[in-house]
């Protein structure tokens, strides 16, 4: 077993690896957990969470055990790489992988225990304020672009949202797929295409996101838009073929 504990809680990791060794029993269950599972537990009155991954199939036991990093590696690389950078991430306290001489098995990201407000999934333009809120995540989707931070699953549910005396405060989760380079304009477009079915909301998006910049507010709405309906587009297809293939098989 491999266990790589941040410094500033290498104190925690016997009771780290012994949530891990009750985690199938004990914990409270955050969110569906479809493919993966997230779990809360309370440690010497910290309360950290810890994502137990799907074991891979065949073929990734082996890229994992030998040619890539696992998904909870990476969380944690990247969790710290975001927070030197000024991105704010719920902190990451360490990584465990089970493997075998030839094959990789499970992995845990485990993470400090984060409250928050919404998602971005929660806004609503109807609602008093969620416009502000709107702007402010644009902003902040700049900030992560300026910052060379390309984040590949910049989706509806994967920014938590913190609000102090309309003060907003923008945690990214999930990072496991992540790259840190500079960005051209369509690849910023692009990184805007999961979040929302809703032109309204890409208007606000594109209206902030050229304030913020030397475009205009039409030719960024007019390229988040292409990219985000060209997605939702082939995603759709996507689904009509497998449940297709469902009654067949």
């Amino acid at each position: 077993m491999k266990v790589i504990i941040d410094e500033a809680y290498s104190s925690y990791k016997e009771e780290i690896l012994q949530a891990l060794d009750n985690f199938e029993k004990e914990g409270r269950e955050i969110g569906p957990g479809k493919r993966n599972t997230v779990k809360a537990v309370s440690l010497n009155e910290k309360e950290l969470n810890i994502k137990s991954f799907k074991v891979p199939n065949t073929v990734n036991k082996i890229a994992y055990r030998f040619f890539r990093k696992s998904k909870a590696e990476r969380s944690f690389c990247y969790a710290q790489e975001l927070l030197k950078r000024g991105i704010s991430t719920p902190a990451p306290v360490a990584y465990v992988e089970e493997v075998t001489s030839v094959a990789f098995l499970k992995s845990f990201y485990v993470s400090e225990h984060l409250e928050y407000n919404l998602t971005f999934r929660d806004l609503d333009l109807k609602k008093e304020g969620h416009e502000e809120i709107l702007r402010a995540f644009t902003r902040f989707t700049l900030q992560l672009h300026e910052k060379g931070i390309e984040f590949l699953d910049h989706s509806p549910g994967n920014t938590l949202i913190q609000i102090n005396d309309n003060a907003y405060k923008f945690y990214l989760v999930d990072l496991n797929r992540m790259n840190f380079r500079s960005l051209n304009f369509t690849e910023r477009m692009q990184n805007f295409k999961r979040l929302s079915r809703e032109r309204d909301i890409y208007e606000v998006m594109a209206d902030e996101y050229a304030k913020q910049t030397d475009r205009s507010s039409s030719e960024v709405f007019d390229q988040m838009w292409h990219f985000n309906q060209r997605f939702f587009t082939k995603r759709e297809k996507k689904a009509v073929i497998k449940q297709k293939l469902k009654r067949i098989f």
